[in-house]
């Protein structure tokens, strides 16, 4: 497969140079950011994109914002199915808290405003889903809100909306990012299990995936719309997706192919695919922004066995080569989680084996393997480089 040019993305086109982007572009779009002949217009109130080569590059080692200054050093780990939520101080690798949320938590969120952290407890199928706010000044859970299936939530760039991912009714819901009231929702009902997003380097789209109807979303984050679907080939079962540095390609994991589908977010097109291991779940860009950590966690089944063929792919985002392959000694299912503020560990929930791993990213060696609740899913760590989040384990920019 030929590489793609690199473009930088306004509306739906290819800026080539200053002059023709502000001839074609709308006038509702933010203020441009200008990089010699190259730019990205953002949508309004989204911070602007500072480097259109690498949108990852506020997320670097070192570029924590003064939001999370008085913020805990601490690993969050939501336990699916004891419902319960294991902090881990990173500097012992050891449990220090453990509090009880909702039911079935999913994943833990930071805000926007990296002020908060969200539990969300979709309580499968049940109707008392909630989330849980998380103080990371304190470590310590509020008092919850009612929400209707939070499976996963994301935040509109510009900060206005929290995206509630409602899985089971195929919907997203767009709620005030403090109080949790509701400002709309949109339907998606061609996308059977909708769960997890990432937007284009403008924020004028997002991406989402639907688990159980085998492909993708394209969303209008301007009119909040659905722009089109696209299916997926290889029986595909597809999981978390994250857009490359220069905004070009989606990386798309996926359960059932083992491995990674590449889709050109403007054209809406599945271009290429990276086989990488069994079980293929969560995507996580290194702090340098060079590679992507893959987590295949070992089974293609929702409830896999114990010790299974889990293993973590890096993948070079220049040359889209699997360049490594970290094993487990004696198996495990390493599925969600994220990197450490330094770039040095790679944080990992073992979905099947009640387990937090945390990789070497230096060496890819399980540095250590720390007990926790019963099957632990999506856990995030705290805090994170970056502006502002997108939500999700901590999508950063």
């Amino acid at each position: 497969m030929k590489p793609l040019s690199r473009r930088h993305r306004s509306a739906g086109v290819t800026v080539v140079s200053l002059a023709l982007a502000l001839s074609s572009l709308p006038a509702v779009m933010g203020a441009p950011v200008a990089f010699g002949a190259s730019e990205v217009r953002t949508v309004p109130g989204m911070p602007p994109v500072t480097d259109p080569s690498n949108l990852y590059s506020e997320t670097a080692a070192g570029k924590l914002s003064p939001a999370v200054s008085d913020a805990l050093a601490r690993v969050y780990v939501p336990n699916l199915h004891s419902n319960d939520v294991s902090v881990i101080d990173p500097a012992t690798f050891k449990v220090v808290d453990r509090f009880k949320v909702g039911i079935n938590p999913q994943h833990i969120v930071p805000s926007w405003d990296l002020k908060t952290l969200w539990v969300t407890n979709n309580a499968s199928g049940r109707p008392d889903g909630t989330l849980t706010p998380i103080d990371p000044r304190s470590g310590r859970p509020g008092p919850a809100v009612v929400v209707d299936d939070p499976y996963n939530m994301y935040f509109t760039p510009d900060g206005k909306s929290a995206i509630v991912v409602v899985e089971r009714f195929r919907r997203l819901d767009f709620r005030d990012p403090h109080t949790m009231t509701l400002q709309r929702s949109l339907l998606a009902p061609g996308c059977g299990g909708i769960n997890h997003a990432d937007f284009s380097i403008d924020g004028r789209y997002a991406i989402f995936t639907c688990e159980f109807g085998g492909g993708l979303v394209k969303i209008d984050m301007v009119r909040f719309k659905v722009m089109a679907y696209l299916k997926l080939a290889k029986g595909p079962k597809p999981q978390d997706i994250r857009v490359s540095p220069d905004g070009s390609i989606f990386y798309v994991a996926d359960l059932a192919a083992g491995g990674v589908f590449l889709v050109d977010g403007d054209r809406f097109e599945a271009v290429g695919f990276i086989a990488t291991g069994v079980g293929t779940h969560g995507l996580y860009p290194s702090r340098d922004g060079r590679k992507l950590y893959v987590a295949n966690r070992g089974s293609e089944k929702a409830m896999g066995a114990r010790k299974g063929a889990g293993s973590v792919s890096v993948i070079d985002f220049a040359t889209r080569k699997v360049e490594a392959t970290w094993a487990i000694p004696g198996g495990g299912s390493p599925d969600m989680g994220n990197v450490s503020a330094d770039g040095k560990i790679l944080w990992l929930s073992g979905r099947f084996d009640n387990v937090v791993y945390a990789f070497d990213t230096t060496s890819g060696a399980v540095k250590k393997t720390i007990a926790v609740g019963a099957s632990p899913h999506g856990l995030t760590v705290w805090p994170q480089p970056g502006r502002y989040s997108l939500g999700h384990t901590g999508n950063m920019r």
